[in-house]
């Protein structure tokens, strides 16, 4: 089934949430369990919308106690909210500049204590790593990162960006790499179309421990972490969530 309405009621139920939120940042008054059960509502909200179903496997490679930077491929705009149901952990977002520019949005996501993620070089990047670090240590919280950048048009990776696996070893880190499969059959970058009724299925992938590789061999360690992302079976010992 197709909806034009979908994405309009979606861009409601953000601002639903992104409004409030940025008030208790003009206040100085937020407080991460009040945006973690408005994250939760938002994304149940938009899955409801299009009666998206989805499966989870691996989930057993989740500690619940443990911080994450969590690493997924960027298929659509539904990741995001897929991705806050179907792991356990409390999620805050990384996202380029633009996002955070964004009127209302963007002053919500750093309210809440989403990651501006700085692509420039220097002394600048490395205090907003550190910055980064300290929000997430503090709050307990795991960083959703996408390091393509930017939703692929066929399903596709795309190249990496290096940003998050520095902020993995800043941060000390490991890292959780999540196959998302199907979101893109839901909705497509540039189309104002939702199919509604759609499947989707997140594949959890063993953490695999930044240290391991240092920042000499970050280049190694990308490629480590999109072979996971790649894998799209499940492996046979694991059961749906």
């Amino acid at each position: 089934m197709i909806s034009l309405g979908i994405l309009s009621r979606a861009v409601v139920s953000t601002l639903r949430i992104s409004i409030p939120t940025v008030i208790d940042g003009w206040r100085g008054d937020v407080d991460p369990r009040i945006c973690d059960a408005r994250l939760d509502s938002w994304s149940k909200a938009l899955l409801r919308q299009a009666n998206l179903e989805f499966e989870v496997f691996g989930e057993e490679h989740i500690d619940r106690r443990q911080s994450y930077v969590v690493m997924s491929n960027h298929q659509s705009l539904y990741d995001i909210p897929v991705l806050y149901q179907a792991l356990p952990l409390p999620l805050r977002m990384a996202g380029k500049a633009e996002l955070f520019k964004t009127p209302i949005w963007g002053r919500a996501l750093h309210a809440a204590g989403f990651v501006e993620l700085d692509r420039s070089k220097g002394t600048k990047a490395y205090r907003a790593l550190l910055a980064a670090r300290d929000r997430l240590q503090r709050e307990g919280c795991s960083l959703w990162i996408a390091p393509e950048g930017t939703r692929s048009l066929d399903g596709e990776l795309l190249p990496f960006k290096h940003g998050g696996f520095h902020l993995a070893l800043v941060a000390g880190l490991p890292i959780l790499p999540v196959t998302v499969d199907g979101t893109i059959d839901v909705h497509r970058q540039g189309s104002k179309i939702v199919y509604r009724n759609r499947k989707v299925r997140v594949l959890v992938h063993e953490p695999i421990d930044p240290k391991r590789f240092g920042r000499k061999k970050v280049n190694e360690l990308v490629e480590t972490v999109k072979a996971a992302i790649s894998e799209r079976q499940p492996a046979a010992d694991t059961h749906a969530a």
